[in-house]
C-alpha cells in the first residue's frame, strides 16, 4: 500500500509539473535562486580555488573593483530622485552601486568564506532598508528596476549561505515589498529595456519574498515584452506588440522601432537606437530566463530562448565589426553592447548545444567580463562555461 501511495504522489507531482504554465511560480522556491544558483556558485568557487581560467581572472577583476572594498561606506537616501539621463541624480548612482557592491561582497563571501565580506554585504543592505522610502522623477521605474535587480541577488546568497545571522533580513524584505515592488510590478510602456529590467527586478524580488502571485504577474509581462522586443521571422510581417501600447498600425510600430521598417530575425526594438540600451534588454531577458531555470521552468527551450539566441548573435555580429547594410538603421549603428553575453551563451551554446559563433567570439573578446555599473556584474565568474 505504501508503494501504491508513493506512486500516486509521484504521478500527481509529475502531472502538476507537466501542466504548470511555462514560467509559472514553483510550488517551492529554490534558494539561492536569483540568476545564480548554489551549484553555479560552487562551480565558480572550485574553479577560482584551483586557479583555473577564466574564473580566476574574473575573480581577480571583481576583487580589484571598488565594489569589493571592505571599507566601502553605504550612502542611503530616504528619497532617490532620478530624472531623464540622470538629471537630476540624487542618490541614483549611489543606490545602484551600493546594490552592486552588496552583490559583489556576497560573491566574495561565498568564494573566500571570509565573513568580513558577508558582514559588509549585510551592512550595505541594512543601511538602505533602514532609510529608503521612495523613488521619484521620470526615471524612477527604471532606477528601481536596476537597483532592484541587484539587491535580491545579494540577499539570496547571504540569507541562504551565510550562517552568521542577518538580524534585519525581515526589514530588508519589507523594503523590497513596499518600496521596490509597487514601482515596477505594473510594467512600463517606454522603450522595451525599461520593462524588461523592471520585470527582472520583480521576478528576483518575488523569489526572495516567495511571492507566487507577483512572480506569475511579472513573468507574464516578461513573456509578452520579450516577444515584442526581439523579432523573429515567424512573427509575420510585423513584430509582435504589447497590447497596452496600442501600436495598431504599421507606422506606429515602425516609429516605435526607431524608424526601422525592415524586420529581420534577431533585430530588437532598440537596435537602431543603440546597442547599449539593446544590451540592457538582452541582459534582462537572459537573467529572467536563468532565474526561471533555477526555479524549475526552463524558458531557454521556448520562444524566449530562441529570441535571446538570435538577438545575441545579431547584435554580436555588428559589435565584432561586420559591415552594416543600408537596410539596417540607415547603414549606421551605435555600438557598445556591454558585458551581457555570458549567461545566454552558457545556457544556449554550452548547455543546449546551439551554434553561436558570433556570440562566442564576442564572449571571448570580453573576458573576463566586469560590470556595467547599473545591474550587470561579474558574469564570467558566475556563468562562464558553468555546467551547473
Amino acid at each position: 500500500m505504501r508503494r501504491t501511495a508513493l506512486l500516486a504522489v509521484t504521478a500527481a507531482l509529475l502531472a502538476t509539473a507537466l501542466t504548470r504554465p511555462a514560467g509559472a511560480a514553483p510550488t517551492t522556491f529554490v534558494h539561492p535562486g536569483v540568476t545564480v544558483s548554489q551549484a553555479q556558485l560552487d562551480f565558480a568557487r572550485s574553479r577560482v580555488q584551483a586557479g583555473a581560467q577564466p574564473w580566476k581572472g574574473a575573480y581577480d577583476r571583481m576583487m580589484a573593483s571598488k565594489y569589493a572594498d571592505l571599507n566601502r561606506a553605504p550612502k542611503p537616501r530616504a528619497v532617490v530622485e532620478c530624472g531623464s539621463y540622470s538629471n537630476p541624480n540624487n542618490g541614483c548612482t549611489d543606490e545602484r552601486e551600493d546594490a552592486i557592491a552588496a552583490y559583489t561582497q556576497a560573491l566574495a563571501w561565498y568564494i573566500t568564506r571570509d565573513e568580513r565580506h558577508a558582514r559588509k554585504a549585510i551592512e550595505l543592505m541594512d543601511a538602505w532598508s533602514a532609510v529608503i522610502r521612495d523613488h521619484t522623477n521620470s526615471n524612477a521605474p527604471l532606477q528601481t528596476g536596476w537597483a532592484g535587480s541587484s539587491w535580491p541577488k545579494a540577499a539570496e546568497i547571504i540569507k541562504y549561505t551565510y550562517g552568521g545571522g542577518w538580524a534585519n533580513s525581515g526589514r530588508f524584505a519589507t523594503m523590497l515589498r513596499t518600496v521596490y515592488l509597487p514601482e515596477i510590478i505594473n510594467g512600463s510602456n517606454s522603450n522595451g529595456n525599461w520593462e524588461l529590467s523592471m520585470m527582472e527586478a520583480a521576478v528576483g524580488i518575488s523569489v526572495f519574498l516567495e511571492d507566487k502571485a507577483s512572480y506569475d504577474k511579472a513573468m507574464a509581462k516578461f513573456r509578452t515584452r520579450t516577444a515584442a522586443y526581439v523579432y523573429l521571422a515567424s512573427d509575420g510581417d510585423l513584430p509582435k506588440t504589447v497590447p497596452s501600447q496600442n501600436l495598431n498600425t504599421r507606422d506606429k510600430i515602425v516609429d516605435y522601432w526607431q524608424g526601422q521598417g525592415t524586420f529581420v530575425t534577431g533585430l530588437t526594438q532598440e537596435t537602431c537606437r543603440d546597442l547599449t540600451h539593446t544590451g540592457y534588454g538582452i541582459s534582462a531577458i537572459s537573467h529572467v530566463a536563468e532565474t526561471s531555470r533555477i526555479q524549475g521552468q526552463d524558458l531557454y527551450g521556448t520562444d524566449v530562448g530562441e529570441r535571446l539566441r538570435h538577438a545575441l548573435g545579431f547584435q554580436a555580429k555588428y559589435e565584432l565589426g561586420a559591415a552594416v547594410p543600408g537596410s539596417l538603421c540607415g547603414g549606421s549603428l551605435h555600438l557598445g553592447l556591454g558585458p551581457v553575453t555570458e549567461v545566454g551563451h552558457n545556457a544556449l551554446a554550452n548547455r543546449l548545444g546551439h551554434a553561436m559563433t558570433n556570440t562566442e567570439a564576442l564572449n571571448q573578446r570580453n573576458r573576463p567580463s566586469g560590470t556595467n555599473n547599473l545591474f550587470v556584474a561579474w558574469e564570467t565568474l558566475t556563468h562562464g562555461d558553468n555546467p551547473a
